[in-house]
């Protein structure tokens, strides 16, 4: 295999949030029992009764638990995965430098995707496992999403964008009123999760050398260069400057989650707060393999409470009549779309499964024979480039840098997002009682070809820009399968299903405007919390 391709596998499967083989910030809670986890012959069934169930712990999930307990409601939060707890010195994060099993939902990666891995010299075959990452593959596309507490916000590099008012309006529904959540969603959102930018005695370090070589490179380009909002407290990263921590920041190995601390991610925000209230129960280790409409109007939720190895120790039904979807884009959608072909719910819209997107995500390596960028690359992300003059066609680029994988120091990474009208779908089939994931052939490749322009431009000189997302189609930032509009109110609200709602990436219709998805997912999750604490509780919850 050519070095450049060897080079932008790994970079693609290491450089941003383990993106291309693995990627991805979602939130979490899954919709089937592992294929490889180990269930005794006899378990106990246990039947249970919750005021308000929240499925997930991601941006949406952890916001739904915030507001509702501050409105005196007590909620249950599922949440297949563990939790993990971060600290100085820390190693409770995989490192991307050294996988194990902790980077992998029971283990494995799809079967299609295993002669790439081996090829990369990257099995990723581990013991099973409730680890971060659970890569979906569909037509046409792979998929990542998270599992923890926390979810998706564990591994995200952490970018907190805003959306302008063109690009929102052009890609969100009018309604939502950018402006009011510009005043007061938004920033309520960045308050929470603490956003700075990165100081610049960091920036001047060698270690973010790359990063002055991007906003330099950009400028050149004729591009507009900013410092990105990080939910992140960079101290932590000066420290380990100073030789006080071992390297996390510092040397860009927190593509899997940032050992060292210093990361306001939810499960140390909106989750640590909501529980703070003594009304939340985060229930971990709990795989919610499905969900029904019970004789009496209320909701069962279907769980299979397991050990760190995947193996049911016991199954749960739990009844409620308010039941929260913020599992994620994917998971989300397979729950809801295998509820509906078995009738387990009747009468869900007939658009659910629909309007999924990929959010024009795009990952290249690039090789830059005129630059040594440094053993250690400093991350996660410190500049972006945004070009949001023309909604339509917005895009913005960043760099975020490789953690030490033995590669030269030459390459590092930049990534685009952008905006797309091309939309896939779930399916059900009956046959295997499954719910698959449809994208079409070339989906995105008007958006592909605005990010590749700018790209190339910013990188033009003596060196290779590989596109990994031409040898492995993928998406870390899944949105859509019940948007808002069609299947859901813009407060998230079910169609015709009372007291079901969906608050997480499956309500964003595929796109968040040329930004990474938290910051919008949190915000709309905040916006429609705010009507349904006042309209809803006392009534529907």
């Amino acid at each position: 295999m050519p070095t450049t391709s060897r080079r932008a596998l790994l970079a693609g499967a290491a450089g941003f949030g383990a993106a291309s083989l693995l990627t991805a910030p979602t939130a979490t809670a899954a919709t089937a029992a592992p294929a490889t986890a180990s269930t005794p012959a006899r378990v106990r069934l246990t039947r249970e009764e919750h005021r308000a169930v929240v499925i997930g712990s991601g941006f949406g999930g952890g916001v739904a638990a915030l507001r509702l307990a501050q409105a005196g409601v007590p909620v249950t939060v599922l949440e297949r995965g563990r939790r993990w707890p971060t600290g100085p010195d820390a190693e409770t994060f995989p490192r991307v430098s050294g996988l194990d099993k902790r980077a992998l939902w029971y283990g494995t990666v799809p079967a299609a995707l295993r002669p790439l891995a081996e090829l990369i010299g990257t099995p990723l075959d581990f013991a099973p496992y409730v680890g971060l990452l659970e890569p979906v593959l569909g037509e046409n596309i792979l998929a990542v999403c998270a599992a923890g507490v926390g979810g998706g916000s564990l591994v995200y590099q952490g970018m907190t964008l805003e959306p302008s008012e063109a690009v929102f309006h052009t890609w969100l529904p009018e309604k939502l009123d950018h402006a009011r959540m510009h005043r007061v969603h938004y920033p309520r959102v960045a308050r929470m999760l603490r956003t700075v930018t990165a100081p610049d005695d960091l920036i001047r370090s060698p270690n973010y050398h790359a990063a002055r070589v991007f906003a330099e490179r950009a400028r050149r380009a004729g591009y507009g260069v900013e410092k990105i909002p990080m939910p992140i407290d960079w101290d932590y990263a000066l420290a380990e400057l100073r030789g006080e921590m071992k390297p996390s920041y510092t040397n860009g190995d927190c593509a899997l989650g940032v050992n060292n601390g210093g990361k306001h991610s939810v499960d140390v925000t909106y989750i640590e707060r909501a529980e703070a209230t003594g009304k939340v129960t985060v229930a971990t280790h709990h795989n919610v393999t499905g969900v029904a409409r019970a004789k009496d109007g209320r909701w069962e939720v279907h769980v299979e409470r397991t050990d760190d190895a995947g193996r049911t120790l016991e199954q749960k039904v739990l009844t409620t009549r308010a039941l929260i979807m913020a599992a994620g884009s994917l998971n989300t959608s397979r729950l809801l779309v295998r509820a509906g072909a078995t009738g387990a719910v009747p009468d869900l819209p007939d658009g659910l499964g629909e309007g999924w997107g990929t959010n024009g995500d795009r990952i290249y390596a690039w090789t830059n024979l005129e630059e040594d960028f440094g053993a250690e690359q400093g991350g996660p992300v410190v500049y972006g480039s945004k070009d949001w003059a023309d909604p339509t066609h917005a895009n913005t680029v960043i760099q975020a840098s490789l953690p030490p994988l033995g590669l030269d120091t030459r390459t590092t990474m930049l990534v685009g997002f952008g905006v797309s009208a091309d939309r896939g779908r779930f399916r059900y089939d009956s046959l295997t009682d499954s719910v698959s994931l449809h994208w079409p052939l070339g989906g995105d490749a008007s958006s592909y070809r605005h990010i590749q322009r700018r790209v190339a431009a910013l990188s033009r000189g003596l060196g290779t820009l590989t596109d990994t997302n031409l040898l492995v189609n993928s998406t870390w930032h899944p949105l859509g399968g019940a948007p808002m509009g069609t299947v859901c109110d813009l407060e998230g609200r079910v169609r015709g299903q009372r007291g079901l709602y969906v608050l997480d990436g499956a309500l964003i219709p595929g796109t968040t405007g040329a930004c990474n998805p938290s910051m919008t997912i949190a915000a709309v999750a905040e916006r429609a919390m705010d009507t349904l604490v006042a309209q809803d509780v006392g009534t529907v919850i």
